[in-house]
């Protein structure tokens, strides 16, 4: 059935969303350096892609088109089901996260600062490992590019790094940037339809330089 098909590549993406997430953790907890990490990373991205290119070379001309037109991110096969059963992953998940804000507040003194002042360091990391990566593995609409980047950091600028308001604030401006993005999509090239994630990427690329730019200025590098 469709339902159980959609379980089913949900249940895929965690699973690999979890490895490479615990790869990723396990490296920093022995401190590789950042060097090292950014070299696994590339490594890790290697290797995705590279699963990604078997795949669409044992695919047939529909699975390819499918599987192309995945990669660009779009909302054109969304359904009520579909919408019920990514609901029924991404609340739990982000109730969780939602609890670990005040957590994730006092992490960002310090792991050694943050266990001094009461905060259980690795049931909170795993906890977020955990829930992390279901939030990642519902996989219903393709790769839909920069809203994950942008969104946050624009909340961060304008609501600060509350996690307690930043994280529900994050979580509603991104669904309205994502709405407001599909219906230009759908309008812009009428009859036609653009993939979603090709026009957040197109915008969303140069206002990230920018902002990195902007940022390196105002540190006077």
């Amino acid at each position: 059935t469709p339902i159980f098909a959609l379980y089913s590549s949900m249940a895929a993406a965690f699973i690999g969303s979890l490895a490479v997430t615990v790869v990723i953790f396990s490296l920093s907890s022995f401190s590789a350096g950042l060097a090292r990490l950014l070299l696994a990373g590339i490594a890790i991205n290697a290797l995705c892609g590279a699963a990604t290119g078997v795949l669409s070379w044992l695919s047939n001309d529909q699975q390819l088109r499918q599987l192309s037109l995945w990669g660009m991110g779009s909302l054109g096969q969304a359904q009520w089901p579909t919408v019920a059963a990514a609901a029924s992953l991404i609340l739990p998940a982000a109730l969780l996260v939602q609890r670990l804000s005040t957590a994730l507040n006092v992490l960002q003194l310090g792991e050694e600062e943050a266990h001094y002042l009461g905060v259980d360091v690795k049931r909170t990391q795993r906890r977020l490992l955990l829930s992390s990566a279901l939030l990642v593995a519902v996989a219903v609409s393709g790769v839909i590019g920069f809203v994950g980047l942008v969104v946050p950091h624009l909340i961060r600028m304008t609501l600060g790094a509350d996690h307690r308001w930043l994280l529900p604030g994050a979580t509603l401006a991104g669904a309205l940037l994502l709405l407001l993005a599909d219906t230009v999509a759908r309008t812009a090239v009428a009859p036609a339809e653009m993939p979603v994630g090709l026009l957040t990427s197109l915008l969303g690329g140069p206002w990230f330089l920018w902002l990195i730019l902007r940022r390196r200025e105002a540190a006077g590098v």
